[in-house]
């Protein structure tokens, strides 16, 4: 039987953490995230486990692009450093507590790692977790899925060619027991 994961826990994991489509996007098209109003969530305190948890953020400049103010995460309930990756730092607008950073993804977590200060990493990217996925660097993929389907938009992973990568749930004694889903349109 498979049941809520158990609490989040600041153990200096890298978590790659995303509100996440049925088919697959953590966001819509241009990052927009008006789709998630109305959600719900199983786990009331679950906002409250991740702003104790979480000791660091680390993002992608498309969505920092998308939304430079870093006290909005968790609804302003978090506070901490951020860290933004990006190629092009010199056009990058300055937004307090946040810090940009210009070089590999390993650098730029480890830089996040030392900030966290024990507590877990949060890969607010879909880009950079897989980048540090492919390299062996993430802990743990924390998914909550919607109950909608976007159909277009920034998907979790997105790697044309690449071979699966098999992964094991951990809320469950059979960690490769696939997930049962079943939803139906709502009509107006």
């Amino acid at each position: 039987m498979i049941a809520e994961p158990t609490a989040q826990a600041a153990e200096g994991k890298v978590l790659w953490h995303f509100t996440m489509s049925l088919d697959g996007f953590v966001a819509g098209p241009g990052h927009s995230m008006d789709w998630m109003a109305g959600l719900t969530t199983g786990r009331p305190h679950i906002i409250d486990e991740y702003v104790a948890t979480t000791g660091a953020v680390l993002g992608g400049r498309d969505g920092f692009d998308a939304f430079p103010d870093a006290s909005t995460i968790y609804g302003g309930a978090w506070s901490g450093p951020v860290f933004v990756l990006t190629h092009h730092p010199e056009d990058a607008p300055a937004s307090e507590g946040t810090t940009i950073l210009s070089c590999d993804v390993e650098e730029a977590l480890r830089i996040a790692k030392d900030a966290a200060g024990g507590k877990n990493v949060e890969i607010l990217s879909a880009s950079i977790g897989r980048q540090l996925l492919d390299r062996g660097l993430l802990d743990e993929i924390d998914l909550h899925i919607a109950p909608v389907l976007l159909g277009d938009g920034i998907r979790l992973y997105d790697n044309p060619g690449a071979p699966p990568i098999a992964l094991a749930f951990t809320m469950t004694d059979e960690p490769r027991h696939e997930v049962n889903v079943r939803a139906r349109p709502i009509r107006a």
